[in-house]
């Protein structure tokens, strides 16, 4: 029998109550990422187009049932040779302008780089520190949310990236778990901010697998293009807003059940891609364990560890399959996941640290919103279920990280990191265990622990995109409020 700690080890103080009381009553009705944009932008045409707020829904994309035959969202090695061999007469229908191909990693020695041509294809290394950004959303700095404009527009100019007329397809280099998340957040801030599904491919599996699978040894070069630094593309000439791709915390308080259990008619499917090790803050290894003393240390100094109520739990790394070169399952196991169903022992579990069942899982119509410590974990299950899949997927950016600070809990300073009565306390709103010791609780930035919402990044990049801000954006920083994360997740 699973016992929920913290229902035992917290007061339910009038306070606590009230404090969640405030924040239910104005969250209620409140669209958090899902505001609507109003304004035009330019694009390249010159002729001033209304700017399109997507949903989740319109955001996602089907995959083929045979990866083969896409020509966006998931293509194969077989795919990009064809485009690369011949690219002005094998491009997609609608592509105009070059192949850019990014590698978030170099390859293997022999397979370092998809070889360009310098002239219709291109292939760039940008690593993971292009595609995240300390930013506040309004209470509290997260460093890894999805970057800035003026940071998009920089990397656009830098390798002049055409995100109107180019193809870009985004690569891992040597495969691997770390370089798919990496692969996933490059996905996740192009369609962030804009880029259509038809400019914007993800390539299964790593370098040295894709030599003989797809691509042979004729595809690689030792070294990738040289950045020319001539671009002019902006994000604020991109017609889309797709930033309903983030949620925030305002968002994930609107959307939990009232309490710990696995609800199918509510329309929400969230879903926890750690393992079952920080899912259950210790009280499950994976095979039904506690594992000892775990209360001792929690990745990122955290205050707690555990998972929103409602939250159903299936680790990232069943998505992939590293004996072959880190690529996606096929289309028809991801789909058997979301349907409860176990897969070589592993399936969705709840609360209860028992699988859902089949049909208890991800149910017609939900809205998934997938998170980790710091969403890179999530952004292979993210990219999985929204652009394999095609269901709607919400990222939530902060993630645990974010949401475990978000307590009444002691840092190693001697000082609450929120207030008993702030709104935005996401503790009670948990199952989580806290850290047996506050002298191991890094202290967190806190912006404003009673802000009106948590939606300062959302807003904060509707304003760049419509002109409205300078190029500064005020909610990023610098903010040296978290450690490093070498988990990546």
């Amino acid at each position: 029998m699973n016992i929920h700690l913290n229902a035992v080890r917290w007061p339910r103080s009038a306070a606590v109550v009230g404090a969640y009381l405030l924040s239910a009553l104005f969250l209620v009705g409140c669209g958090g990422g899902e505001d609507d944009t109003t304004g035009y932008v330019t694009p390249p045409s010159g002729e001033a187009t209304p700017i399109v707020v997507n949903s989740p829904a319109q955001i996602a994309q089907e995959s083929a049932d045979n990866y083969d035959d896409n020509e966006n969202g998931l293509i194969t090695g077989a795919t990009l040779k064809r485009w690369k061999d011949d690219w002005l007469n094998e491009r997609p229908a609608g592509i105009t302008g070059k192949l850019v191909i990014i590698q978030v990693t170099e390859g293997p020695g022999g397979t370092e780089y998809i070889a360009p041509d310098d002239k219709h294809v291109f292939t760039y290394l940008i690593d993971n520190s292009r595609w995240v950004e300390t930013r506040s959303n309004g209470v509290i700095y997260t460093r890894s949310m999805v970057p800035a404009g003026a940071t998009m527009d920089a990397l656009l100019q830098e390798f002049d990236i055409d995100p109107h007329n180019d193809m870009i397809v985004i690569a891992m280099g040597t495969g691997g778990n770390f370089q798919a998340m990496v692969r996933g957040r490059a996905w996740y801030a192009f369609r962030y901010w804009g880029v259509k599904a038809e400019n914007l491919a993800m390539l299964d599996g790593g370098n040295s697998w894709l030599n003989g699978n797809g691509l042979g040894a004729g595809d690689f070069a030792a070294a990738a293009s040289s950045a020319p630094g001539t671009g002019v593309a902006s994000v604020k000439t991109l017609a889309d807003d797709n930033t309903a791709l983030q949620a925030t915390v305002q968002d994930m308080l609107r959307i939990l059940p009232d309490s710990d259990t696995n609800v199918l008619d509510d329309g929400v499917f969230i879903w926890d891609a750690r393992g079952t090790n920080q899912y259950s803050a210790g009280e499950d290894d994976g095979t039904g364990v506690p594992v000892a003393d775990y209360m001792t240390t929690f990745q990122n100094n955290g205050a707690r560890q555990g998972h929103p109520w409602g939250a159903l739990q299936l680790n990232f790394t069943n998505m992939l399959l590293p004996a072959e070169g880190y690529r996606f399952r096929d289309k028809a196991e991801l789909e058997s996941y979301l349907n409860g169903e176990t897969i070589n022992g592993e399936a969705f579990i709840d609360a209860t640290y028992q699988p859902v069942g089949v049909g208890n899982a991800y149910q017609d119509g939900d809205t998934i919103y997938t998170y980790c410590e710091t969403t890179y974990r999530a952004m292979i299950t993210g990219t999985a279920s929204a652009a394999i899949l095609g269901k709607p997927t919400r990222f939530y950016d902060g993630a645990m990280v974010e949401w475990s600070s978000l307590s009444y809990l002691l840092d190693w300073n001697g000082n609450y990191i929120l207030p008993i009565d702030s709104p935005w306390r996401t503790d009670v709103v948990s199952f989580f265990r806290p850290a047996d010791d506050p002298s191991k609780v890094e202290p967190r930035q806190i912006d404003d622990a009673y802000a009106d919402n948590t939606n300062a990044i959302i807003l904060a990049d509707k304003a760049y995109k419509t002109g409205s801000s300078s190029s500064d954006d005020s909610s990023s920083g610098g903010g040296g409020a978290l450690p490093p994360n070498p988990c990546g997740g």
